[in-house]
Formats: structure tokens, sequence, C-alpha cells
């Protein structure tokens, strides 16, 4: 007899799948259950009868996210080892990835009927609305007092340690592009800005601002990891799912890499959620709540953003400023001269003909000069 206890998220066989068209619609997950044994020779009975825990691996619905984002970064290392044969194929999902990202942002447009009647339906079918609302309530302050802490202490400690130098004091050379992130809730709107104030203010070399910044504002969303596994935590709680050392682990991992993915526009990491909920099992409708309060939680997370891509350039202009080589000067002025072109096709005026042969030697057998039209 057997009787069932709890599922666990199996993570590690998660992250190699063995068929990638079936990770697209199953992931692997272990059950536990209590089986019956007895000792060898013996017959089951209620007196010798004892039971045992034993895990059992089965396929579930759900999309193996892990496995899908290891394939793809493996894939992506391995197109790029390619060169220039590989460069069509990336071309084609840089442009696959712009045309979704075209589409998402149709779908904005009329995220708020959508979002106002997703929210209605989940307020109808709570039987404590004053329990919902705190819920929310709690994620917001939860999500905004980590980025706090990630920005305002973290991220600056990294700073003092590596440098040795006052990071409230590049921060604040940095006040308006962080103003701009707080308002637009982008870090590629962000970026001009950015990129002045650091050379401008702080002065960072260019050839490291024009390098990391760029990079930063598309790779580098701590903020946006950080909140994305707050919502997860969140929506497990609203469902009363307590979470395992396994399914916490498998949060951390989809986030991270997820974030990397996300688009820096408005509410561009919240579509990523639904990957670490797939990954974890949670229900993907309760997304909507998420996107109820993202104005103001999206905020703080593109401040974080920006403000790590900005002390990550200045890191690396500190430590590596030895070993710069000073910035040569730029022209002012561009001194041009004319040089014949021996290359160039012949003149076809007849006066200049004839004076061409006239200049030519005389000791070299030449036809005989032809008299000008003119």
């Amino acid at each position: 007899m057997f009787c069932g206890v709890h599922w666990s998220s199996g993570s590690e066989r998660n992250l190699i799948p063995a068929n990638l068209v079936a990770a697209a619609f199953r992931s692997y997950a272990t059950d536990y259950k209590w089986v019956i044994t007895a000792a060898a020779g013996e017959n089951v009975t209620s007196r010798n009868a004892s039971y045992e825990k034993v895990p059992i691996g089965t396929e579930v619905e759900g999309m193996n996210i892990l496995g899908l984002i290891l394939f793809a970064m493996t894939f992506g290392i391995a197109l790029r080892k390619l060169g220039r044969d590989g460069e069509l194929l990336i071309q084609f999902f840089s442009n696959f990835n712009d045309a979704t990202m075209i589409l998402v942002s149709w779908i904005m447009w009329y995220a708020p009927i959508g979002i106002l009647f997703l929210v209605a339906s989940r307020i109808v079918e709570m039987e404590d609305v004053v329990l919902l609302v705190t819920g929310l309530g709690k994620y917001v302050l939860a999500s905004i007092l980590g980025h706090f802490i990630h920005g305002g202490i973290i991220l600056p400690l990294i700073f003092l340690l590596l440098t040795r130098r006052n990071p409230y004091k590049f921060l604040l050379g940095i006040v308006t592009p962080l103003t701009t992130a707080f308002g637009t809730c982008s870090s590629s709107a962000t970026l001009p800005s950015m990129i002045k104030c650091v050379e401008e203010n702080n002065g960072i070399d260019k050839r490291i601002s024009r390098f990391v910044l760029p990079i930063g504002a598309t790779v580098n969303m701590d903020g946006a990891a950080l909140f994305q596994s707050i919502a997860a935590v969140f929506i497990a709680n609203l469902n009363g799912i307590t979470l395992d050392a396994g399914q916490i682990f498998t949060i951390i991992v989809t986030a991270t890499a997820s974030s990397v993915g996300a688009a820096g526009i408005p509410a561009g990491a919240v579509l990523t959620i639904a990957i670490i909920l797939e990954a974890i099992g949670l229900p993907t409708n309760d997304l909507s709540l998420i996107l109820a309060v993202d104005w103001i939680v999206d905020r703080s997370c593109t401040v974080v953003n920006v403000e790590g891509d900005a002390l990550g350039a200045g890191i690396l202009h500190y430590t590596c400023l030895s070993e710069l080589e000073p910035v040569k000067a730029e022209l002012t002025g561009v001194k041009v001269e004319a040089v014949a072109n021996p290359n160039s096709e012949e003149e076809t005026s007849p006066l200049v003909t004839y004076a061409k042969q006239l200049s030519t030697p005389r000791n070299t057998i030449d036809p005989e000069p032809k008299e000008s039209i003119l």
C-alpha cells in the first residue's frame, strides 16, 4: 500500500533534460511515498509490517525552465565559438527576440484593462480581502526594503572594499541618472545620462564607461533578480505552499539566469517571473497581483540596476587605473593635401590630352601629337 506525502522539485535532474522538446512541456519531480515492507521471506502482516519512505521519480506537467536555460546558455557559447559561421543563426535569434518584444509592447498597452479584471476575479475568489491587501503591502515593503539594503549598503560596501574610495561621493555624481531611472523605470532610457555623468562628474575613463555601461544596462539586473525572488516566495505563501531547500535553490538560480535576459523597459522583469513560477510548480495566474503593484516596486528595482552598472564601471576604472594608457587628445583640425591618384581614369578633355603629350620626353617613342579640336 502506498501513500503519497509531498512533491520535490528535482532541480538537479532538470538541469540536463533528456529531451528538449519534452522539456518545453514536462519537468522531472520526485514523489516521496510510504511503502509497507517486511523482513525477507515473511508475509506482510500488521505485526511485522514496517513503513519506509521511498522516493519515486516521475514527470509532471510544466515547463522545465532550468534545463532550457542551461541549454540556451551552452548553445549560445557554442555559436560564438563558430565565429562568422554562427553569426547568421545569432542574428536570427536576435531578430526573433526583437519581434517578440514588439508583441509584448503591444500587449502592455492593453495590460491595465486585463490586470483590472484579473485582480477583480482574484478578489472575488478570496474569502478574506483584507488578507490579500495585507499580503501585497508586505510584499511591496519587503521588495523596497531589500532594494534599499542592497543598493544603499551592500553595493557601496563592495565599492569601498575594492577601491578604498567613498562610494556615496561617487553616487552623488550620478544623482541625475538615478532620478531618471526612478521616473522612467527603464535602464535603457537612463543609459545616455549615466554615461555622461560618470565621465564628467566622476572622471571614469571613456573606454571603460562606454564598454561596461551598455552591457550592464542589458545584463546586470540585480534589482530585478531580488524582487523576482521575493515575488515567487510571496505567491508561494499566498497559496499556502511551503518551499523546501531544492525549490529555494531553483528560485535563486532561475531568478539570476532569467534576469540577465530581462528587457530594460518598464515591467520587463515581471514577465520573467512566470519562468520562475513554472520552475517550482507554482500557479502563474497570481502574476496579475504582482502586475497590480509593479509600478511601485519597479522604480526602486531600476534604481538598483543602474546603480550597480555605475559602481561596476567605477570599480573597473579604479582597479585598472595604473594599467590604463592616457587617452590621446582628439584632433581639432585635419590638414589635407591634394595628392594625385594614379588609379584614377584618364582625363578625356582634348586640351589636357594635348598638354600631356607635349610634356612627354622626346626620347620615348610616342605617337604623333594630335591637334586639339579647339
